[in-house]
């Protein structure tokens, strides 16, 4: 299983966009969606392509593979735009032997973990920070921002699968990658 991992969109068109054709090129089994799809939030600048009603299409092309999780800038309006489900604090994916905990991050978070299981993967947002790490035996991934990364990192998504995760920028150049063991 291949999943393809987005988080913090944020409204950014081309951030959208960019992870629209990565999709196309790599073509996952799903879509793992990690929350602040359509808002920047007060904490954020604008993005620069800020186009929410632009990207809401893009994102509803998406119904039939997308698993999201609702971000700390998710509002019930947001649901009513978008044709799959995005206010649920968080979902678990059976993934092998591992389990999926995914989160925006802003309720659980690396420093604030629900109960897991060794090797399990948490995975997480919000921090808008690219992250590829085993920490007392559970994956922490954060696919880092598409559309408003921090921290002086590129624009970036991930790709998980049965080997690992890799972080890739939006040329799709390797940026980060943890290999499961």
């Amino acid at each position: 299983m291949k999943y393809a991992v987005v988080s913090d969109i944020h409204g950014d068109l081309s951030g959208a966009l960019a992870f629209q054709k990565a999709c196309e090129e790599i073509q996952p089994d799903r879509i793992l969606c990690l929350g602040d799809i359509l808002y920047h939030g007060p904490r954020n600048d604008l993005p620069d392509a800020y186009a929410p009603k632009k990207v809401i299409p893009i994102m509803n092309s998406f119904t039939d593979k997308i698993i999201a999780v609702r971000g700390n800038c998710e509002a019930e309006v947001d649901q009513m735009v978008l044709s799959f489900p995005c206010m649920a604090d968080y979902n678990v994916i059976p993934f092998g032997r591992q389990n999926i905990f995914m989160s925006h991050g802003h309720i659980y978070s690396p420093d604030h973990l629900p109960p897991l299981n060794q090797n399990d993967i948490f995975l997480s947002g919000h921090t808008h920070i690219p992250t590829a790490e085993q920490r007392n035996g559970i994956y922490l991934l954060n696919p880092g921002s598409i559309s408003l990364p921090k921290g002086g990192h590129p624009k970036t998504y991930g790709i998980l699968d049965e080997s690992g995760f890799t972080v890739y920028t939006i040329e799709h150049s390797v940026y980060l990658r943890v290999i499961f063991s």
